[in-house]
């Protein structure tokens, strides 16, 4: 797809500017359809041929940093575990044993250089391969190195681990990131190791809860009171986005910052603390965007809002980076995790600073998922048949498009839209 920016070098934009009329007009400007986000059999396909055959994010090299390190995760039904190996790779498994199929690991997170399985003993040794069997001379012809643990393709970017549920992956991670991960590299993510994090069970479809988080549209409304004046002003009164990029699968944009916006007094004492990178980073404050990221550095950047596919969202700016990330449950039913990073503090000031920006974080958030459970309740009487989508929610009309590019549930009537 094509790229097109507005100059960032002055505050002035162009306010007629529409993205999906002037850039993306392949997307279309129709009403989308509300049954992806009601339907079982719709749910039932995205599991399949989504969740279980594309590169998800799971998690972080840093929950995983010395050997036998491990974590778990349930992914479309399945449950899987990655660990640290003693060579130091992070490698995943699903979580079976190979010989009656009982769970090997049983907590959320933890260490173990010698998994065991509880029903048995058999143990296998970080790498999957199957170590002791308890009694072994009892099997006929027992090969231990054609009984270890089934792996799950995993791969990393930028510190960010990924695992691909198909045997075979039909791509590598690199090319499922394209031209998304080449431009989002190069960012200090390690280095901002001070991380807040929410998670909650929310009552409602993955894309109801994702769809919320990909627009600026609702700021105006929404956070009106949490942040008055901050991402709108007299130059661009509507919070329009600077910059929209649209990849094969993956989704950006530039969210405006006032450059005019004054914070209130406290708010601007407590900022002048923020934390800094640590000791021996190659960066300086206000230096760590990629090259293609906000290239002007202009005053109007607040934010770059991403969308990894299928389900996280991933924002960097200045300072920190936060995900919001969706792992669906049922039809009406979603995990919604939200993690803020930042430089860890240096002394007791850095700690405030960081403390106030979380809560003002955590705020703001707790506005956006209050919306989401309501839009299922009222979307789940089947009364509502489309969404009406304005031009500045195209990011929202782009991974529709996506997801039914997969799902194939309209194919040969018409797309995900109308």
């Amino acid at each position: 797809m094509r790229t097109q920016q507005t100059s960032l070098a002055t505050p002035t934009f162009d306010l007629n500017l529409r993205w999906g009329r002037d850039v993306y007009p392949e997307l279309g400007s129709g009403p989308i359809r509300v049954e992806p986000c009601i339907s079982e059999d719709y749910f039932r396909l995205e599991q399949e041929r989504i969740f279980q055959r594309v590169w998800l994010c799971v998690g972080r090299v840093e929950q995983v940093p010395n050997w036998g390190d491990y974590f778990a995760r349930d992914i479309a039904g399945r449950m899987v575990f990655f660990v640290r190996g003693r060579d130091g790779v992070v490698r995943g498994f699903h979580n079976i044993c190979s010989h009656r199929g009982n769970k090997i690991v049983w907590d959320e997170a933890g260490c173990s250089r010698k998994l065991t399985c509880k029903f048995h003993g058999w143990t296998f040794d970080t790498e999957g391969r199957l170590k002791g069997v308890p009694d072994e001379k009892m099997f006929a012809d027992l090969r231990k190195n054609e009984h270890g643990l089934i792996p799950v393709a995993t791969d990393t970017w930028e510190g960010f681990i990924f695992a691909n549920l198909e045997p075979n992956p039909a791509e590598s991670l690199s090319d499922f990131l394209g031209e998304y991960g080449r431009r989002m590299s190069d960012f200090p993510y390690g280095e901002m190791s001070h991380c807040f994090s929410y998670r909650a069970e929310l009552n409602c479809n993955w894309k109801i809860a994702l769809d919320a988080f990909s627009e600026a549209y609702h700021v105006g409304v929404v956070h009106r009171r949490a942040f008055p004046g901050q991402f709108s002003g007299r130059l661009n009164p509507l919070s329009h986005l600077p910059e929209v990029r649209l990849y094969r699968y993956h989704r950006s944009c530039i969210v405006y910052r006032n450059p005019e916006f004054r914070p209130p007094p406290v708010a601007a004492h407590i900022s002048k603390f923020r934390t800094s990178p640590p000791e021996g980073s190659c960066r300086q404050p206000g230096e760590e965007l990629p090259p293609d990221v906000n290239p002007t550095r202009s005053r109007s950047f607040a934010f770059e809002l991403t969308g990894i596919f299928p389900n996280i969202l991933l924002h960097i700016t200045y300072g920190n980076w936060f995900t919001h990330q969706f792992s669906p449950v049922a039809v009406d039913k979603t995990i919604w995790e939200g993690r803020l990073h930042l430089y860890p503090p240096k002394n007791a000031a850095e700690l405030f600073s960081l403390e106030a920006l979380n809560i003002m974080t955590r705020n703001a958030w707790l506005e956006d998922t209050g919306t989401m459970e309501a839009t299922q309740a009222a979307l789940g009487s089947g009364v509502k048949k489309y969404f009406v989508l304005q031009d500045q929610e195209i990011l929202i009309r782009h991974s529709y498009k996506v997801i039914e590019d997969f799902v194939g549930y309209y194919k040969g009537n018409g797309t995900a839209g109308a």
